[in-house]
């Protein structure tokens, strides 16, 4: 029954995501009749109008591309790879690299193509061909379930919280909102609609909310303008002026600590349900006192690895403040820095939090007198 229960959950979740994969968000371009995406390969270039000044180079590189695939295919096209001057952004094409080009259509013929940059979605696709396999082969089922929860989390993100920001919903409201589904979904898709499945997931909610407050608490009190996150001012300059870009940054905080406080509370919630079948004797506070010291064990770990994810993003902003030899209180004090300080710390008390608030609900839901037999979903609290 329970095997049956959760093919039912996860092929609802598979159907969930076709739906998604399908709903539009609302800001799809309107001139798919005139222009088309291809693969090409590059046939020639000509460097000539590209200027270097310094490290960087800026002009016009010309490219001449063959069509590869698609209903152009075998057309040879000429092409403008336009350089700013910004390495993050420039990319220079040789003979031979496979690119991705827009072609702008006048009914069938092609009148301009414009590469956009290196063709990646094969080798994107390889790799993630790569990881399904190999979270199926060793977790089997269990692998099935984590690979649509991930697949489900991710067109979630694209197609519903990210137009909502751009919608003018609250972004707050709808971060959290987005958040619990998909704990909700995750959870109960991976331990079924068991005590386990309701353990972790009461925990996770709890720590999530945790982390939500002091999100907004804390956000105002380091007087961090939402801006700081790459691309967040040019979204002023595209027609959405009145965006809270503030609220964007703050939701941010809960929504990257959410995957890392689901995890230590299944933790916990796994640890309680292996004393429940092994010491079905115990009382609620022994129970308690067993899962926060496995919440003890894991936050140590958990914490650092919050540190690690988001400083490894900043690693070459602060390398040039020491290379620069910048003194340590100008480096804090900078929003820059202090949003990632922010992050870390919050998203850290959040998994602090969750441990033990995992430990007590599952307690009561486990090993508070008159709970069910083992396995079956707890009866709401009266």
């Amino acid at each position: 029954m329970k095997d049956k229960r959760h093919v039912l959950l996860a092929l609802a979740l598979a159907l969930a995501s076709l739906f998604l994969l399908w709903l539009p968000t609302g800001f799809e371009r309107q001139d798919a009749g005139f222009s088309a995406r291809a693969k090409a390969v590059v046939l020639e270039t000509d460097d000539s109008r590209v200027f270097r000044f310094g490290i960087v180079r800026e002009g016009t590189q010309e490219v001449k591309v063959r069509i590869l695939r698609g209903p152009f295919k075998g057309i040879e096209a000429e092409a403008a790879n336009q350089l700013v001057g910004k390495m993050e952004l420039d990319k220079l094409f040789a003979p031979g690299d496979r690119v991705l080009v827009v072609l702008d259509l006048d009914g069938n013929r092609v009148v301009h193509a414009n590469v956009v940059d290196h063709y990646r979605l094969d080798t994107e696709l390889l790799l993630f061909g790569l990881f399904s396999v190999l979270l199926v082969a060793f977790a089997g089922w269990t692998g099935v379930s984590a690979l649509l929860s991930f697949v489900f989390s991710a067109l979630t993100i694209w197609k519903i919280l990210l137009p909502g920001f751009l919608k003018g919903m609250d972004p707050l409201v709808l971060t959290f909102g987005v958040v619990g589904g998909l704990t909700a979904v995750i959870i109960f898709l991976v331990a079924g609609l068991t005590k386990k499945g309701f353990t972790a997931f009461s925990g996770a909610m709890a720590g999530l909310a945790v982390t939500a407050a002091l999100s907004v608490l804390f956000g105002k009190a380091f007087q961090i303008h939402g801006a700081v996150k790459p691309f967040s001012e040019t979204l002023l300059y595209c027609g959405f002026p009145n965006l809270d870009l503030g609220k964007v940054f703050l939701g941010g905080i809960f929504l990257a600590s959410s995957g890392a406080v689901m995890d230590l509370a299944m933790d916990i919630a796994a640890a309680m349900d292996e004393m429940k079948a092994r010491h079905p004797g115990l009382t609620a506070a022994q129970a308690v006192a067993t899962g926060l010291s496995v919440g003890r064990s894991v936050i140590g770990t958990m914490t650092t690895t919050l540190l690690l994810a988001y400083s490894g993003g900043f690693s070459a902003m602060l390398m040039v403040f020491i290379a620069q030899g910048t003194p340590i209180q100008n480096v804090l004090n900078l929003q820059y820095v202090a949003s990632e300080i922010l992050h870390t710390l919050v998203g850290s008390f959040g998994l602090v939090t969750v441990a033990p608030l995992t430990a007590v609900l599952g307690g009561w839901i486990y090993f508070r007198k008159g709970a069910k037999e083992r396995g079956k979903f707890p009866n709401p609290p009266s």
